[in-house]
């Protein structure tokens, strides 16, 4: 996949599973098990053990799932990750590096960001989504609503204190995907191996995002128009590229 597609991959599903755990091998089978539960996408965390080698083994043996790396805190970690095969870059701080790095090569970028300068300055340099880490603690779903109503041509990613009963919540508040990590993956089912339950919450997970874009509909016309209008008083830096589907 190129850059726009993993871009318009990552609006359509709308979850970034987020896989942190302590070894190669159970990352390993949390990726296959989210995806075998619908959710073909996977952020495999630098903190895992032989975080980079995975990454290149789930990107060569398993082709359909849109493999990123996560934690990526530096430019020189983000080429190996790039070499490795990664399709996207994410992190739960902002290193403006990492993001001309990702503009460089044409790879998807979504740092972290908490504070409304943050992600402004996130958006500006380039980034193709912002992920708002970490927003449960700080008014969850509306913080995230305040955000997108100060800036609704920025998408945002809700990470940090997702769980069953907010993932709907953060998209009614405007957020375009949400990032889970162990209330999706938990770290009991991961020892256990118990993939069903897993395969379940991945269910769930996108029944809760499905019913609030329903929710939605009636609004995606005026919020559309709105963006329209306010990103063409407000472009985006010399330094920032195009990204698909941006109004």
């Amino acid at each position: 996949m190129n850059k726009g597609e993993v871009c318009a991959r990552i609006e359509e599903i709308g979850i970034i599973p987020a896989v942190r755990v302590c070894t190669a091998e159970e990352a390993h089978f949390a990726a296959e098990t989210v995806a075998g539960g619908g959710i073909p996408i996977v952020e495999i965390t630098l903190t895992v053990s032989e975080a980079i080698e995975l990454i290149a083994h789930l990107v060569k043996f398993h082709p359909k799932m849109l493999v990123g790396a996560g934690t990526v805190l530096n430019a020189e970690v983000a080429k190996r990750c790039l070499d490795a095969g990664a399709q996207f870059l994410t992190s739960p701080g902002l290193d403006l590096k990492v993001v001309e790095f990702a503009a460089r090569n044409e790879i998807a970028v979504f740092p972290g960001a908490l504070t409304p300068t943050e992600v402004i300055t996130a958006w500006d340099a380039g980034s193709d989504f912002v992920k708002v880490f970490p927003c449960g603690g700080i008014g969850g779903e509306k913080y995230i609503k305040s955000l997108k109503t100060a800036l609704p041509q920025i998408p945002l990613i809700a990470a940090g204190g997702v769980n069953q009963q907010t993932a709907g919540h953060y998209i009614l508040a405007g957020a375009t995907g949400i990032g889970v990590g162990t209330e999706l993956i938990p770290a009991d089912a991961i020892v256990a191996r118990d993939a069903e339950r897993i395969r379940e919450l991945s269910r769930r997970f996108l029944g809760f995002v499905s019913e609030a874009r329903k929710r939605l509909g009636p609004q995606k016309e005026k919020v559309a128009a709105a963006k329209t209008d306010f990103a063409k008083l407000h472009k985006r830096g010399a330094g920032a590229r195009s990204r698909v589907g941006e109004e």
